[in-house]
């Protein structure tokens, strides 16, 4: 009986359990909705909606970055099953062997790519799409997708603008979770440094699938579909005619021409020669090997990569450093026989002009003897204890200015360029075994200093400003769009502001006191626009010197100020002083009445002159 017992508690132990179970499944399938949804998940498939990417203005509204439709074709390999291969390649306006080599390698890859589709063919004509999407139901596998890309309404700032390209592995390794493979970020220029803004947030359809990874219809009627959100519309400093114009006369030629507005430090135009044009933009990868094989290296944005001496547009900045220090005065002459002799056999050469002369006429004339005394006056001053001490004393002077460090645009890629202090010379000559003379290179803007033409332009603004400048900057506040607070915070140089019309009497000269009377810039002169500016020749020891102009206008309430930077440019006068005041005379006066020299710049070519690492 006791065995009888047993047998039947077991089997009532049993059927509660399986009462239990029953219930339980009961509930899952039937009552929770929250199993069921697992459950659809399951055999949910996402497909992405890709936002309309942020539309780049110039400063004035026009469009300097759009966007237009482009048609891809998608195919998910697990849901591919035969079909007419000649039909579909006949449809595509392609080879069969490329749709069999491309399913072919999906299949190798088909681990990695999952359940996911990928872009067969990129970029297809509006008229192939639309006789693919009439017949695609004969293509089980293979679907359509629009999506938007680059358009460039205005050949304006390639180098400028930067473009956009699908993610590499690299890429996605450096954002991780951001992206997936099939995304497109901005790799250089605007488009990089404003990604996040740009590019908006994708969005998806949700779509349930058979057994056989087929899809039939909307998950939940399309409930939990998202609808992507457009990127933010970035508005630029730039003006667009200002910057075309600025490359129209840059062509044929290597170097550079920036141009600042002085009251915001807003970048009006930043010119890189050669640089891309704006049509290779679209299809970056279709041009890389013909931009990455150019010698003349487009993609290279000297504007703020490339770093130069600065030559004699630097005495500019040891004039105002010596009346800071007070060991020079307005009316102090200095004597020039040709250049500065300062030791046995050995003279810093000068051209020919009168002589002895003044700070004013030194500017004006660029006399090379009498920043050599400059120089030598400011590092053998007896309030320091030493030449090195006063070099870094000159240092400093020099690094508030901006040189020597990167100024802090919004620009990538900006160089830092050089500024030598006492450690540099003591490494090279040893401690106590060099004096003002050694490096004397450094009275024109030679020798160890070097630097980018925004920095040079950010010198012309902040001499211009009787000194201080904004940090050059290329992108102005607007909706959903801020620029850092600095950009609008005055930076003071180490030179009081009392000193800087002494000096701009001198550049004022060197524009307007014409050929006759010695300006080294006279080339530049445009009648009541009252251009301040500084000529420089720096020596170049892989050809013929290089040509630089800053100069700004007008003389007082300045609006522009530009640098000119032209390699193997020869003098000063020859090439990048006409070039930068023209740009100034197309942006003040909205036209160039210089006809004859604006031809002549334009169809100038110097570029066998350049030679290539």
């Amino acid at each position: 009986m006791k065995s009888d017992g047993r047998h039947i508690r077991l089997l009532i132990g049993l059927g509660a359990a399986s009462l239990l179970l029953l219930g339980r499944i009961f509930s899952l399938q039937l009552l929770d909705e929250g199993y069921k949804e697992d459950a659809d998940r399951n055999a949910t498939i996402y497909e992405t909606i890709y936002p309309t990417r942020g539309v780049i203005y110039d400063r004035n509204g026009v469009i300097l970055v759009g966007n237009k439709v482009a048609y891809d074709i998608l195919v998910n390999p697990r849901e591919v099953v035969a079909f007419d291969t000649l039909a579909l390649a006949t449809v595509l306006d392609v080879d069969t062997e490329f749709i069999r080599n491309r399913l072919a390698e999906y299949k190798r890859r088909r681990r990695a790519i999952g359940f996911q589709a990928v872009t067969m063919i990129r970029n297809l004509p509006a008229e192939t799409y639309m006789r693919f999407d009439e017949v695609k139901y004969k293509f089980p596998g293979f679907r359509g997708q629009v999506r938007s890309i680059r358009d460039y309404p205005v050949n304006a700032g390639g180098n400028l603008l930067g473009y956009v390209s699908e993610v590499n592995q690299a890429y996605l390794d450096s954002h991780p979770g951001e992206y997936r493979s099939g995304d497109y970020a901005g790799m250089t220029g605007i488009e990089a440094a404003r990604e996040k803004e740009l590019r908006g947030e994708k969005g998806y359809h949700i779509y349930l699938r058979n057994s056989r990874n087929q899809i039939e219809q909307s998950f939940k009627d399309g409930a939990e579909d998202k609808e992507a959100v457009p990127g933010h519309d970035i508005v630029t400093t730039i003006d667009a005619a200002l910057q075309q114009y600025g490359q129209e006369l840059m062509q044929n030629k290597v170097g550079s021409l920036v141009a600042i507005e002085p009251a915001t430090g807003e970048i009006l135009a930043l010119v890189s020669s050669p640089g891309i044009d704006v049509s290779m933009l679209a299809d970056i990868g279709k041009h890389w090997n013909e931009i990455s094989q150019d010698p003349y290296k487009p993609m290279y944005n000297r504007a703020v990569q490339a770093s130069y001496p600065p030559g004699s547009v630097f005495k500019l900045v040891n004039g105002l450093i010596g009346l800071q220090e007070g060991v020079l005065r307005p009316e102090m002459m200095y004597s020039c026989a040709r250049g500065f002799t300062y030791a046995a056999g050995h003279k810093l050469g000068c051209h020919g002009h009168k002589s002895p002369l003044n700070m004013e006429e030194s500017i004006m004339m660029s006399c090379n003897a009498y920043y050599c005394y400059v120089l030598k006056n400011i590092l053998d001053n007896r309030k320091y204890s030493n030449v090195a001490e006063g070099l870094d004393a000159w240092h400093d002077y020099v690094e508030s200015f901006g040189f020597g460090r990167k100024l802090g645009s919004d620009f990538p890629a900006e160089l830092s360029g050089s500024i030598p202090t006492s450690k540099t010379y003591n490494r090279s000559y040893g401690k106590g075994s060099w004096n003002s003379t050694t490096v004397i290179s450094l009275s024109i803007g030679q020798g160890e200093i070097l630097a980018t033409p925004m920095h040079l332009a950010n010198l012309c603004a902040t001499i211009a400003n009787r000194g201080h400048y904004y940090i050059p900057h290329i992108i102005k506040a607007s909706e959903g769009v801020e620029i850092d607070k600095r950009f609008t915070q005055k930076q003071y140089t180490l030179v009081d502001t009392t000193h800087f019309p002494k000096v701009i009497k001198g550049m004022w000269r060197a524009v307007n006191s014409g050929a006759g009377m010695g300006g080294t810039a006279w080339i530049a002169h445009v009648d009541s626009l009252d251009i301040c500016g500084k000529t420089g020749t720096a020596q170049n020891p892989r050809g013929a010197d290089n040509s630089v102009f800053i100069c700004f206008a007008p003389m007082d309430n300045p609006r522009i100020a530009v640098a000119c930077y032209v390699e193997n440019g020869g003098f000063g006068a020859s090439y990048a002083a006409p070039m930068a005041s023209l740009m100034v005379e197309k942006y003040l006066k909205g036209e160039v009445k210089r006809e004859a020299l604006e031809q002549r710049m334009k169809e100038a070519n110097l570029m066998s002159r350049v030679k290539h690492d």
